[in-house]
């Protein structure tokens, strides 16, 4: 499955709505990313696994070893992973540890703001830089964000700048 993408979902604020009542982003019942996707006009095709739809602070190990199975049962070679900002760098260093084999283009995406809903966003941009740089890399387990790519053993979110950043430079 040479020109296909596998886009593995599991929620985050990429995936979620603002509820003023509650003053935070809560998680839609099901992706906005499959119907997002066609409005790019890939030359590949996409296939959509729906893991689950959490806020990352929720994700636990159980949870973890659903992302690895999705991974691991998929049949192409570049896979993106739609996943929420706090806990995205744990869930990519999980992966590193438990994939013995890597054959696999692994990019882990996320965003500070929901795809949908609120504008701007910098959601559909980290999701077309990491369709993008699925095409140059390496196999092997990376995070996209803000016109990066980083290793998870580099990478730490910086809340007050609302980005991520390596921790090798300034």
């Amino acid at each position: 499955m040479q020109n296909f993408i596998n886009f593995i979902i599991t929620g985050g604020t990429i995936d979620s709505y603002y509820n003023p009542i509650k003053a935070k982003v809560i998680p839609y019942n099901h992706s906005s990313i499959p119907n997002f996707i066609p409005l790019l006009k890939l030359y590949e095709k996409s296939i959509f696994t729906e893991v689950f739809m959490k806020d990352s602070r929720d994700i636990n190990s159980n949870d973890r070893k659903k992302i690895l199975n999705a991974t691991k049962n998929s049949k192409t070679k570049r896979i993106i992973i739609t996943h929420g900002s706090y806990t995205i760098v744990k869930t990519a260093k999980y992966l590193q540890q438990k994939l013995s084999r890597m054959d696999k283009t692994i990019i882990f995406v996320c965003s500070m703001i929901p795809l949908t809903g609120i504008t701007p966003t910098d959601a559909g941009f980290n999701l077309g830089y990491a369709v993008a740089k699925s095409q140059d890399l390496k196999p092997g387990i990376y995070i996209c964000m803000n016109g990066r790519i980083f290793d998870p053993n580099e990478v730490v979110k910086i809340l007050s700048e609302g980005r991520f950043g390596s921790i090798y430079t300034k």
